[in-house]
């Protein structure tokens, strides 16, 4: 079980947060630390797996933490709860180290699993500058492409088989919240608004290339 520390400057936050998670039963809530006088050390000392950080009102002194955290202890997740997903803010969150980045709307029995998958590199941040220059619609689809990750290709390529949800979340050994999870975000990432939308735009790609996926049987 993941140690996981809540850094926040806000009571009622944290105490949501902490419901939620161990309500799950996957990580366990370690404590928190007040993020306005929360320091690197302090946190490296608490030995956690999983930092979730509250974005203090885009705080620049969240980034800077961030970036402390990183350098003195490396193999810590960070992971941000933000309101807003500022494209500017988060660049330098990632810059700093970051993993991934949770919107505080989140329900909180939900936001298990989005801690989860980001930390299973399945949750990618892309940032801005590297789209920036991409003009071309051939190169803008072989963008596309390659932000899924490999559980969002697998999910793609089981879609477009002709799998339901059910079916996708009983091959992959996941939940159908999961799946849902997955297809949310890859709808999103190459432009599509359904499945069949989805599918279309995996066959005239050539995502199905390397069917069947690995693992799938």
């Amino acid at each position: 079980m993941k140690r996981l520390l809540i850094v926040a400057d806000n009571s009622l936050i944290v105490e949501a947060i902490a419901i939620g998670l161990r309500k799950s039963g996957e990580f366990k809530v370690i404590g928190h630390v007040n993020g306005r006088t929360a320091s690197a050390q302090s946190i490296a000392a608490a030995r956690p797996h999983v930092v979730l950080l509250d974005d203090m009102g885009h705080s620049a002194q969240v980034v800077d933490l961030i970036r402390e955290v990183k350098a003195e202890q490396d193999r810590i997740t960070v992971i941000v709860l933000t309101l807003a997903m500022d494209p500017e803010w988060l660049d330098g969150v990632f810059d700093a180290g970051a993993t991934g980045a949770i919107s505080k709307a989140t329900p909180p029995l939900a936001l298990t699993t989005l801690v989860r998958e980001t930390i299973n590199e399945h949750v990618v941040h892309v940032h801005r500058r590297f789209l920036a220059g991409q003009d071309s619609r051939v190169n803008a689809i072989a963008v596309k492409g390659s932000l899924l990750t490999p559980r969002e290709l697998e999910v793609l390529q089981l879609v477009a088989a002709g799998f339901t949800n059910g079916e996708i979340a009983r091959s992959l050994w996941v939940t159908e919240q999961t799946v849902k999870f997955h297809l949310s975000n890859l709808y999103r990432k190459i432009d599509v608004g359904n499945r069949t939308e989805a599918s279309h735009y995996a066959h005239v790609n050539g995502l199905m290339s390397t069917w069947p996926a690995a693992g799938v049987s």
